[in-house]
C-alpha cells in the first residue's frame, strides 16, 4: 500500500459549482414541457391518480401499500412523489416519430398511461381475489373514477370493504395410511394454522411447504406438494369454517400389494455416481460411456475424462448423502452448496432416478462439468497526483485449481512510476517508482491442524493466506511494506450472515535508506508523520460479522421486500502476544518510554472497534430511502501511545460526510487549511458518521440521489499536533460537521458509476460561523466526489 505525503485529489473544474442551477433548469423545462397530456389521444384520458382505500378492516391484516402491487395499471412514475420526470423528457418530444430526435427522446423517456376501463375492471377483480385469498370469503371493491375533461386527466380509486373474515372452527388431517399420519404428525409443532386463525390462503400454501419439505427430509423422494389438498366446510351465517387436509395417494395400494414406484414410500439410496466431465446436450447414461476412467472411492463411484481433475477424497468431502442411507432433500441441498464453492466447477446438476426393480432404492448422480482453471489480466493505468503525471501497469495470473482440490492461486504483479515534478525533467531525476507483489491461495474448506474431519464438514469454511511485497522509491526515502496473512470465511443462512475470521495478520514497513534530515525536514514536532516513515510491525488478529435481512429471491415482484437492514461489526487487537513475551523476557518498568521491540523494531498494541447499521425502505420499484449509522474506536495502550497511521479513522470522501473531500474533515474542530500539510494531521481514533439518502430512478441507466450527511472524527488523547482534535463529552456535539447535496449514479445492474456534489452545511472548523446553507460559497464549501457503487 502507498501512502503518499499529500492526498490525492484530481482537479476541479468550474463547471461543477453550475451543476445546482443546470440541474434545476433541466427540471424547470420538463415541467414547462407543454401539457402533460400532449400525447394522449383525443377522447382519452391521462390516469393521473390511483389510489387504494381499505374501509373498515378489524384485522389490521390488509395494508394499502401491499395491494397497490394487485393493480394492473399505475400512473406514470414520479419523482420524489410528484413530478412525473419521464413523462416530462417523452412530451418533449414531437408528434414525427420519423424523425431520429422524436424517438430518441421517447426512449429515454416514459410514454402517457391512458386510462383503461378494462384494466381498471381486472385491477378491481385481482383485489377482490387478494383479499378472498387472505382469507375475507365476503369481500368487494367499489371503484370510483373522477375525469377532468379540461386537462384529460382521469383519478381512479378502489375502495376495498373486506368484511368480516372466515375463522378456522377445527382442524382435521386425512392421511392415507398410519405410517404416513405417524412420519407427518410427528412435526406438527411447526405447523401455521390452527383454530382460531383467518382462513389465510397463504397460510395454507406455507402449510403444505412445511409437510412436503418434512416428508422429502425423511425419504419420501416422490412426494410433492400437490399431494396435499385442503378442504374448508362452513355453514350458512356463520364465519367459522372446519378445514380437512387431505394427504392423497396417487395410486391406492391393494391389500397385500407390492408398493408401486410412485406410491408414498421413504426411499433410500442405493448407489452414488460421480460424472466429472459431464455434457448437459447428452445424457448422464451416454457421458458415463463415454468416460473410461473409472475408479471406486468409499461409496462413490467416479467417472473421468481425460483429466483427474479433482480429488477422490474432494469429491466425497463435498458429497453429503451416502450411500445405504434414507434420502434427505437437506443433504442435497447442502451438496450443492458445497459444490457451488469449487471454483473449477462450471456446472453442477444431481439427479435421482429410481432403481425400476427395487421399489424404495434410488440410484444418485453427481454431473459436473468444469470451466476454465486458468487466466490472466492485464491492466494499465493513468495518474495525476496534484499535477504530477504517472502510468502504472499490472498483470494478474490465476489458477482455479492449482492442487487438484479447487484451491485457488493468485499472483498480481503492479509497477508504477510518476514524474514527481511533473514537468519533463522530473521523468529522469524527481521521480516516484512502485513495484508490487501480491500473492493468494485459498483452499475450499476449513484448514487446521487437529480438528476433526466432521467439524471441518460442518462449518463449510473457506481458508486463505496471502503474502504481499511493495517496494517504493522516492528521491527523499525508499520504503518496503511487506504483509503476511491467515484468514477464514464462511456464510450462514442462505447467505445472509458471514464471518471472516483472521487468526493471524502481519504489517512490517522498513526504510533501508533515506535522505539525511527527511524525517526532521517534514515532521520536526509532528510524531503521526513521523511514525509513517519509520520502521514499525503490527501483528493483529481480528474478526469481521456481516448480517443481512435482503432475501437472495426478492426481485421487483408483488412480494418483493419493503424493508432491509444491515449490520456489519468488526473487532482486532494487535500486539498482546508479542507484549506477554516480551514482559516475560525481557521485563522492564518503562516501556511507555522505551517501548518492547522485535527484530529491533517497535510493535504496535492497540484494540479497534468498528459497527455499521444501514436500513433501506422500498417505497416502489424506483423510489427508495436509505439511512446509514457507524461508529469506531480505537485504543492504543501497553507498548503504543499511539495507533499506527493506517489504522486511525478520517473523514469526508464519497463514503463519509460529502460536504469534505477525502482526510480533510477533522479531528474535531481542527482547522485543517492545507491539505497538503494537514493531510498526515486529520486523522482520528473514534469516528461517528451518519447519512440519510433518497433515491430515485430517472430514466435509461440514470438514478438520482439526494442526501444528508453528519459525522467527524475524534482523538482519545490531546496531542498537540491535533489542537481542538480530542473528544470531550460536552463539546463533541457542537463538533458534527453536516453536508448536504445531490447525485447522479448509472445503474448498470452488475455494478454503479456515483458522481456526489456535496454541500458543507455546518464546519465545526469554523466555529459558531453562520451555516453556509443560508450563506452558501460554491467556491470554497462544495465538494465533488467520484466513486463506485452506494456509499452504503
Amino acid at each position: 500500500m502507498r501512502l503518499p505525503l499529500r492526498p490525492h485529489s484530481g482537479s476541479r473544474a468550474r463547471f461543477f459549482t453550475l451543476i445546482p442551477l443546470w440541474v434545476s433548469a433541466l427540471l424547470l423545462c420538463i415541467l414547462a414541457a407543454c401539457s402533460s397530456a400532449r400525447h394522449v389521444p383525443q377522447g382519452q384520458f391521462l390516469l393521473n391518480k390511483v389510489t387504494v382505500d381499505v374501509e373498515n378492516d378489524s384485522t389490521g391484516l390488509l395494508k394499502s401499500d401491499e395491494l397497490i402491487n394487485y393493480v394492473r395499471q399505475l400512473p406514470n412514475h414520479k419523482l420524489l412523489w410528484s413530478i412525473k420526470f419521464q413523462l416530462g423528457i417523452y412530451n418533449m418530444s414531437g408528434h414525427d416519430t420519423t424523425k431520429w430526435y422524436n424517438r430518441w427522446v421517447r426512449k429515454l423517456g416514459e410514454a402517457p398511461v391512458v386510462y383503461d376501463r378494462a384494466l381498471t375492471q381486472a385491477s378491481a377483480q385481482q383485489l377482490n381475489k387478494a383479499m378472498i385469498n387472505k382469507g375475507f370469503p365476503h369481500a368487494r371493491v367499489i371503484t370510483d373514477t373522477v375525469a377532468n375533461p379540461k386537462s384529460r386527466k382521469m383519478d381512479v380509486t378502489y375502495r376495498l370493504q373486506p368484511g368480516e373474515p372466515g375463522i378456522i372452527g377445527s382442524v382435521n388431517y386425512e392421511f392415507a395410511n398410519d405410517t404416513l399420519r405417524e412420519m407427518v404428525m410427528q412435526d406438527s409443532a411447526h405447523f401455521v394454522i390452527r383454530a382460531g386463525d383467518i382462513l389465510d390462503r397463504n397460510a395454507l400454501e406455507t402449510q403444505r411447504g412445511i409437510m412436503t419439505q418434512w416428508l422429502r427430509n425423511n425419504g419420501y423422494w416422490a412426494f410433492t406438494k400437490d399431494f396435499i389438498t385442503f378442504t374448508a366446510d362452513t355453514t350458512a351465517g356463520s364465519q367459522l369454517a372446519d378445514l380437512t387436509v387431505t394427504l392423497h395417494e396417487r395410486y391406492p395400494q391393494k391389500e397385500g400389494e407390492t408398493p408401486r414406484p410412485d406410491t408414498h414410500i421413504p426411499y433410500s439410496i442405493r448407489s452414488i455416481k460421480v460424472l466429472t466431465d459431464y455434457d448437459a446436450m447428452r445424457p448422464a447414461e451416454e457421458t458415463q460411456a463415454m468416460l473410461q476412467d473409472s475408479i471406486r472411492y468409499r461409496d462413490l463411484e467416479i467417472f473421468y475424462g481425460k483429466k483427474r481433475y479433482l480429488r477422490p477424497s474432494v469429491i466425497y468431502d463435498n458429497v453429503y448423502f451416502r450411500a445405504g442411507q434414507p434420502y434427505r432433500e437437506r443433504d442435497v441441498d447442502r451438496t450443492y452448496e458445497a459444490f457451488s464453492r469449487l471454483g473449477i466447477l462450471k456446472f453442477i446438476n444431481v439427479r435421482f432416478a429410481a432403481v425400476s426393480d427395487s421399489p424404495g432404492e434410488l440410484d444418485a448422480y453427481i454431473l459436473l462439468t468444469p470451466g476454465r482453471s486458468q487466466s490472466i489480466s492485464f491492466e494499465v493505468e493513468g495518474t495525476n497526483s496534484e499535477g504530477d503525471l504517472g502510468v502504472a501497469v499490472g498483470a494478474t495470473y490465476t489458477h482455479r485449481n492449482i492442487g487438484h482440490g479447487s484451491e485457488t492461486f493468485t499472483t498480481k504483479l503492479r509497477g508504477a512510476y510518476e514524474s514527481i515534478s511533473g514537468d519533463l525533467d522530473g521523468l529522469l531525476h524527481n521521480r516516484y517508482m512502485e513495484y508490487s507483489v501480491e500473492t493468494d491461495l485459498s483452499f475450499p474448506k476449513f484448514k487446521f491442524p487437529f480438528l476433526r474431519e466432521s467439524f471441518k464438514r460442518k462449518i463449510k469454511a473457506s481458508t486463505a493466506f496471502n503474502l504481499s511485497f511493495n517496494y517504493q522509491e522516492r528521491p527523499e526515502y525508499t520504503r518496503i511494506i511487506s504483509t503476511a496473512g491467515w484468514s477464514y470465511r464462511w456464510t450462514e443462512r442462505f447467505g445472509r450472515m458471514r464471518h471472516i475470521f483472521t487468526p493471524l495478520d502481519i504489517n512490517y514497513v522498513y526504510l533501508p535508506e533515506s535522505t539525511n534530515g527527511f524525517l526532521d525536514e517534514i515532521a520536526p514536532d509532528n510524531p503521526l508523520l513521523r511514525y509513517s516513515y519509520e520502521n514499525h510491525f503490527i501483528m493483529r488478529l481480528g474478526y469481521t460479522f456481516y448480517y443481512t435481512t435482503k432475501r437472495q429471491d426478492a426481485p421487483w415482484t408483488r412480494q418483493r421486500q419493503s424493508n432491509i437492514s444491515t449490520v456489519r461489526a468488526s473487532v482486532e487487537t494487535a500486539g498482546n502476544v508479542l507484549f506477554v513475551f516480551s514482559s516475560i523476557f525481557n521485563h522492564r518498568s518503562n516501556f511507555h518510554e522505551n517501548p518492547y521491540k522485535i527484530f529491533g523494531i517497535n510493535y504496535s498494541q492497540y484494540i479497534k472497534l468498528e459497527g455499521d447499521y444501514s436500513f433501506l425502505h422500498i417505497f416502489d420499484s424506483r423510489n427508495s430511502l436509505a439511512f446509514h449509522a457507524g461508529f469506531g474506536i480505537g485504543i492504543p495502550y501497553g507498548n503504543s501511545q499511539i495507533l499506527p497511521f493506517e489504522k486511525r479513522f478520517y473523514g469526508g470522501g464519497a463514503n463519509g460526510v460529502r460536504g469534505w473531500d477525502v482526510r480533510t474533515l477533522g479531528p474535531g474542530s481542527f482547522p485543517g487549511t492545507n491539505s497538503v500539510q494537514d493531510f498526515i494531521r486529520q486523522c482520528g481514533d473514534i469516528r461517528f458518521d451518519t447519512s440519510v439518502e433518497y433515491r430515485a430512478k430517472l430514466f435509461w441507466v440514470l438514478e438520482l440521489g439526494l442526501f444528508v450527511d453528519a459525522g467527524n472524527i475524534w482523538t482519545i488523547r490531546n496531542y498537540p499536533s491535533q489542537p481542538g482534535g480530542v473528544f470531550r463529552f460536552d463539546k463533541f456535539y457542537k463538533q458534527i460537521a453536516a453536508a448536504y447535496g445531490i447525485g447522479l449514479r448509472m445503474d448498470f445492474n452488475y455494478f454503479l458509476i456515483r458522481f456526489d456534489l456535496g454541500m458543507k452545511a455546518h464546519n465545526p472548523a469554523r466555529g459558531a460561523e453562520p451555516w453556509p446553507l443560508l450563506h452558501p460559497r460554491w467556491g470554497r464549501d462544495r465538494s465533488f466526489h467520484f466513486s463506485i457503487g452506494y456509499p452504503f
